[in-house]
């Protein structure tokens, strides 16, 4: 009986094992025949997928009799399903499969246990508008991945941010009117994260990275495909949002941590394996202040679905709201129109753990981004991409901030004392925004030169109300905390007080603008590649502000933005030589003028802003994209520059500096993300305040950045994370130091560092931050206390 029993169990698990035993494989190139790394293979309605080798080539093993269906995608490459059928246990070739380049429409379901470099991915269709691999685009970009963020359990923008080459934070976000998003510093310019899928979005309030994808920030001068709006002088911030995939499936993540943070993340996407997908992602996420007051509290809801009409025809929707209360985070403004009592943190005797404010006093923000989109194949070559994308943001409560104010009493004294002064708006305003995009991808020939050409239009329509009340004041303080004159207690009925007959801003400002742009990349030969790009802008600007005229404001203009660039690969999709001219634009908005001689007021418009980028540098992608990393020297220069503080427009800036980021993997399991970034940054001319000439550029923080972070996964399922950050010190009062003097924040390197278990259900971290407890700060003629050492724990499980 055993032997028969055994027998038997033999026969069953041999009939098994050659039922399971065919194999699918194939190899997977462009339409120029060159093979593709990394495509997402995926076999629909299964869990069996992989990733295509250097060679393009990819294996399947382990499929039973029956029919199935072949998925295959890749960034900026056209989705291909390919049917095929297993009898008799016989394996299939399928020989060459051939992807058809497009806009970047679905987010494709990412094998990334087969993935080599985890913290690279530099295919998108957002940095050029049109299918172009890194290594042959002449522009730079950093890209800071899902998979980055999840190693150090990321739960700040600015966090994020960190990993990005030469990006330093300015001012952490505010929340206030008009413009209250984070800023930060790339290559010497001050840029928002104002980009959301490659269109116009608003995020004036906590970004939550709990929606991110990736981040993509993309360095230089870039009005001529994005416009002014939504760049500046050193660059732009993409946010790329998560988006619906072809099964179903999501992930539950819990977290909590030092001063009471607490976060739950739910996102469920669900997939009939053919045409539709709909994914929801939402979460709740606050946190405590170090300092003795202060919070934050966000919640978010993103909804996103696709639906695929035909294998030529898509439609994508994506819709994000999110709402945030928070209190004003310490903002110390620096005295600008006299000498300062002191010119560094030790000298400011500054007691870092007050925060000047209560918990009761608080700013809310109300954001709503949606876009959707219409993607036509017309033929193999030729593709459509059309988008409506639009945004609303609130921004309702009490903005207080501290300035550093002059001493009356005592005329000897300098000009900024130790002491601050706490003043309040009550801020009601709204912004609104609508953004039409049609852009046209094709591939042809000229004789032997093949061209991708991108054809696009824009419009972006902004609407801004702003019903706040003008400035109050409660109070003056030393930083110790003692009261020197007014209300003592910060309070919502204290400040309601010190508002009273203060009268309101009334503002109602419409900005629309229309842009045409064309880019064409030849390939000369198939290591040699150009590239020309051309916009034109229009700008209309309507405003109703109160003065004394009550006069609507009418302004007109419009521009030229060329670029060009060239790449050379002396190996063939492995390293390339590059250089650029990238131009840039702001248009600067008509101001009231008052004449103090007279007392009349009178408009006064302002040319365009101008900015020039050189650059040179390499990419590579080597040892099978183990090695990717990009080096480069830029040379901005600015013309016609706008001063806030003499309303003139004549000043000349230039910025120089170099940057290195790398991505590797040079080990099985060993990933390494690390970024270098220095900063020349001078204003070369100013006729109307000749003492800023010389001085660095206040928008340009510190001249060194540095960041690194290596995550080492071991015995299968352990893992360590440990990297660092970190700046040089800086002049914050750079544009003013001719009149005030110098203030340094003083340079800083942050250490953190995680241990993690994770299998294909659950990931647990501990993940350390600031493990040093490093007094840091930043500032723009301001100064804002850091955060100090955080221990975070996070467990995650997927279904």
């Amino acid at each position: 009986m055993k032997y028969f029993i055994s027998c038997l169990t033999l026969l069953l698990l041999s009939q098994f094992s050659f039922s399971q035993s065919a194999t699918v494989r194939g190899t997977v190139t462009d339409n120029n025949n060159a093979p593709l790394m990394g495509v997402n293979v995926l076999i629909k309605n299964t869990l069996k997928g992989t990733q295509t080798n250097d060679q393009g080539a990819f294996e399947i093993n382990s499929l039973s009799n029956g029919d199935y269906i072949l998925s295959l995608s890749y960034m900026g490459f056209k989705t291909q399903e390919i049917k095929f059928s297993v009898t008799d246990n016989q394996s299939v070739d399928l020989s060459t499969i051939v992807l058809y380049e497009g806009n970047e429409i679905l987010s494709e379901v990412i094998v990334e246990a087969e993935r080599r470099n985890k913290f690279s991915r530099k295919e998108t269709a957002y940095v050029s508008k049109m299918p172009l691999k890194n290594i042959e685009n002449p522009q730079v970009y950093n890209t800071i991945t899902n998979q980055i963020l999840i190693s150090q359990s990321v739960n700040t923008f600015s966090d994020a941010l960190a990993n990005a080459a030469g990006i330093s934070q300015l001012w952490s976000s505010t929340g206030r009117s008009g413009d209250g998003a984070g800023y930060y510093s790339s290559r010497g310019f001050a840029v928002q994260p104002q980009l959301v899928n490659g269109v116009a979005g608003i995020t004036n309030g906590f970004i939550n990275p709990s929606n991110v994808e990736r981040v993509e920030v993309i360095k230089g001068p870039s009005g001529t495909l994005f416009g002014s709006t939504v760049t500046s002088y050193g660059g732009l911030i993409n946010i790329v949002t998560k988006k619906p995939y072809n099964s179903t499936g999501g992930e539950i993540t819990v977290s909590g941590g030092s001063n009471d943070f607490a976060k739950l993340n739910v996102d469920v996407n669900i997939s009939d394996g053919e045409k539709l997908s709909f994914r929801l992602n939402g979460g709740f996420q606050k946190d405590n202040s170090f300092q003795d007051a202060g919070f934050k509290k966000s919640v978010f809801i993103a909804p996103s679905l696709s639906y695929k009409v035909n294998n030529k025809l898509s439609l994508n929707f994506s819709y994000e709201a999110s709402g945030n209360e928070q209190t004003n985070e310490t903002f110390l403004f620096l005295n600008r129109y006299g000498p300062l009592a002191f010119n560094s943190i030790d000298d400011l005797n500054y007691d870092t753990h007050l925060s000047f404010t209560n918990n009761d006093v608080t700013i809310d923000n109300i954001t709503q981004n949606y876009r959707g989109e219409i993607a036509w194949k017309i033929t193999d070559n030729w593709s459509s991409q059309t988008l409506i994308a639009g945004g609303l943001a609130k921004s309702l409560g009490y903005y207080t901030y501290l300035w550093n104010f002059a001493d009356y009493t005592d005329p000897a004294a300098p000009v900024g004392t130790e002491n601050f002064s706490l003043n309040v708006q009550d801020t009601d305003s709204r912004t609104k925004t609508l953004n039409l995009q049609q852009n046209f991808n094709g591939t042809f020939h000229l004789g032997d030169l093949e061209n991708k050409l991108l054809v696009g239009f824009d419009y972006l329509d902004s609407k801004i109300i702003d019903n706040s009340s003008n400035w109050g004041y409660l109070h003056s303080i030393n930083l110790q905390g003692d009261l020197i004159y007014g209300e003592p207690e910060i309070s919502a009925e204290n400040l309601r007080t010190a508002l009273s007959g203060s009268g309101n801003v009334d503002s109602d400002v419409r900005q629309n603008i229309f842009g045409a742009y064309i880019s064409d990349v030849i390939h000369i030969i198939p290591s040699l590649s150009v590239m020309a790009s051309v916009r034109y802008d229009r700008f209309d600007y309507e405003g109703d502000q109160q003065t004394d005229t009550d006069d609507d404001t009418e302004y007109t203009e419009s521009t030229f933005s060329p670029k060009f660039g060239i790449v050379f690969q002396p190996i063939l999709n492995e390293l390339s030589i590059f250089a650029n001219y990238q131009n840039g634009f702001s248009y600067v908005n008509p101001q009231y003028i008052t004449d103090f001689a007279t007392g009349d007021v009178s408009l006064q418009s302002y040319d365009v802003e101008e900015a020039n980028q050189f650059e040179i540098g390499v990419k590579s992608s080597l040892f099978h994209n183990k090695l990717e990393a990009t080096a480069s020297y830029y040379n901005i220069n600015v013309d016609n520059k706008y001063y806030w503080a003499t309303q003139t427009q004549d000043l000349e800036i230039n910025s120089q500096g170099i940057e290195l980021e790398v991505n590797a993997n040079p080990i099985e399991g060993l990933n390494i993300h690390t970024g270098f970034s220095y900063n020349d940054s001078e204003i070369t001319d100013s006729p109307s305040a000749p003492g800023l000439e010389g001085n660095r550029y206040g928008e340009s923080g510190p001249e060194i950045t540095y960041n690194f972070w290596t995550d080492y996964k071991f015995l299968k399922n352990f893992g360590v994370g440990a990297g660092f950050n970190g700046a040089s010190e800086y002049d914050t009062m750079t544009d003013y130091k001719s009149v005030t003097g110098s203030f340094y924040i003083p340079s800083y390197t942050i250490v953190n560092a995680s241990v993690y278990y994770e299998t294909d259900r659950y990931r647990f971290s501990i993940k350390g931050n600031n493990l040093a407890d490093t007094s840091y700060y930043s500032g723009w003629s301001t100064v804002t206390p850091q955060q100090r050492r955080t221990v975070l724990g996070t467990l995650s499980f997927k279904f």
